[in-house]
């Protein structure tokens, strides 16, 4: 990497890592002497609201998506304390992150409405034309 560190998601989404806002605090959970000692619990906060390097259109299917996960500041917040070293939790926020853009970075597919077959029309038709038939059937006959 050159002078400015990257988050790259593909091609066309790269976000500068000076944009996030990256806090350690002690973790718990197993690891002894050492847990209370250093602060290996990572969370990383993400202005999504301001940031200029997102595309609007990522932007605005990451907000709908995710809203839930976004304070509101329009700030994301995540956090790791899986593993008991504070880099490999900057890591994983990262990843992690990482995945959400990722499902989000491709627009839905259009729905294209499917057309009936013409043998599943002439089976509703026939279908149609039997219950017709039976309801006829139960008609009390006329006499002229």
């Amino acid at each position: 990497m050159n002078g400015n560190p990257m988050l790259e998601v593909n091609s066309r989404i790269q976000i500068p890592l000076r944009e996030f806002d990256f806090s350690f605090s002690a973790s718990g959970g197993p690891g002894g002497q050492n847990v209370n000692k250093v602060a290996t619990k990572v969370t990383l906060r993400w202005n999504i609201s301001e940031s200029p390097s997102l595309p609007d259109d990522v932007r605005q299917r990451f907000l709908k998506k995710y809203h839930r996960r976004i304070t509101t500041d329009g700030e994301l917040v995540l956090y790791s304390t899986r593993f008991r070293n504070q880099g490999r939790n900057v890591a994983d926020c990262l990843s992690r992150l990482r995945e959400l853009l990722l499902e989000v970075a491709t627009p839905p597919r259009k729905r294209r409405p499917t057309k009936p077959t013409r043998g599943s029309k002439e089976r509703r038709l026939k279908d149609k034309k039997q219950v017709a038939e039976k309801k006829q059937r139960r008609q009390k006959p006329k006499f002229d």
